[in-house]
């Protein structure tokens, strides 16, 4: 597998959001749409508007390399990126131009195991959160953060705890919705049934306040529980609408891209993919788990951009409104191995990071990396 560092200046060069499995050369290139590829039928909720039937990817470069085991990417103030590790339990400070590193050293608690470990970061007033593995459970904590070169974390206080946690399908990706208020996806860890059971925090997508409480508007009273059925959710991303999406693990055959409604059942353990049945969730679109199995995402250009671990490939699927208004296209495959997190980052501009050295990918040289992508 052949993982290009492109050597262009960020200001000079294209932006792009690469995902994993896709082929061709560095530059721009279009995509493929496997037939394989489903989606479930048109929402009556569409848009007149609608992007490109065919979309592009660009590498500008890679802004930093030799990560371990990076997990959450989250912005400052001014341009500058957060990285978590999620076996090192670190956090370091990225310049956004440069690529220097500053380590902001250990989040004190996390229990790294399996796929659990320190995950999803987010960034709000002040306040670096991150969604993490500890002894007895994950959990969301937040830590003060003042923002100059040399500055440190404060201690972490918790946000919201008891997430259920297990060796595998611990969720966490954590994001700010337009609302203000802060959204977690979190996994089954293997027991299916926790999923369906609405008052537990596992196999669910959560919605809550900044400090930790339930949300007003949640869908189940004193709870953040906001929607539920989910296997193990590890991408959120809003459209310029306010419309939420979320990537989603399947098992052994189909991931999902779903829009998320509040109170809404998504299907599993008794649905993978598009069932047609009443009272479930049908996804936008789905894949075999071998082209996709993805995590983060993120929104750009009329399209929703998710980065595929098993799949090695950054998938693109143009939206009109709530409906899919083209096939899924596949961008970068096999040339970065695994990608983790893609991060929107203004216009055409995305955060591509790849995830080579999570133990389960073949690492190269310089990997891991975070990769700067335009995207149309």
């Amino acid at each position: 597998m052949s993982r290009p560092v492109v050597k262009a200046l960020w200001g000079a060069a294209v932006l792009v959001l690469v995902a994993g499995c896709s082929s061709g050369g560095n530059g721009e290139r279009s995509g493929t749409a496997p037939p394989t590829t489903v989606s479930a039928p048109p929402s009556s909720r569409s848009s007149p508007s609608a992007p490109p039937s065919a979309g592009r990817v660009s590498v500008a470069g890679t802004l930093t390399e030799g990560l371990k085991s990076p997990w959450g990417l989250a912005e400052l103030p001014g341009g500058d990126l957060l990285v978590s590790s999620r076996d090192e339990r670190t956090i370091t400070r990225v310049d956004g131009r440069t690529g220097a590193k500053t380590p902001l050293g250990e989040v004190p608690g996390v229990v790294p195991g399996g796929e659990g470990g320190l995950l999803g970061l987010a960034v709000r007033d002040g306040w670096v959160y991150a969604y993490l593995t500890a002894a007895s459970d994950n959990r969301i904590v937040r830590m003060r953060y003042g923002g100059g070169e040399g500055d440190r974390l404060g201690p972490p206080e918790p946000v919201l705890t008891g997430i259920p946690k297990g060796f595998v399908h611990n969720g966490g990706r954590i994001a700010f919705g337009p609302d203000g208020m802060l959204y977690a996806g979190t996994g089954e860890t293997g027991r299916t049934g926790l999923a369906q059971d609405r008052a537990s925090l596992g196999g669910k997508i959560l919605r809550m306040t900044p400090e930790g409480g339930p949300a007003p508007g949640n869908p189940f009273p004193g709870s953040v529980v906001y929607s539920y059925g989910h296997r193990n959710v590890q991408g959120l991303a809003w459209d310029p609408a306010g419309r939420l999406w979320a990537a989603e693990f399947g098992q052994n055959t189909w991931d999902e891209l779903n829009l998320v409604e509040p109170g809404r059942n998504y299907g599993w353990p008794e649905a993978e993919g598009r069932a047609g049945r009443s009272g479930f969730v049908d996804p936008v679109a789905q894949w075999p788990t071998s082209e996709a199995s993805p995590s983060g995402i993120a929104y750009a250009r009329g399209a929703i951009w998710m980065a595929g671990l098993r799949g090695e490939r950054l998938w693109r699927v143009p939206l009109s409104g709530a409906e899919r208004s083209g096939d899924p296209e596949a961008f970068l495959t096999g040339e970065y191995g695994r990608l983790r997190t893609v991060v929107a980052a203004g216009g055409d501009r995305l955060w591509l990071v790849t995830s080579e050295t999570d133990t389960r990918g073949t690492p190269g040289p310089g990997d891991d990396r975070i990769l700067r992508l335009e995207v149309r």
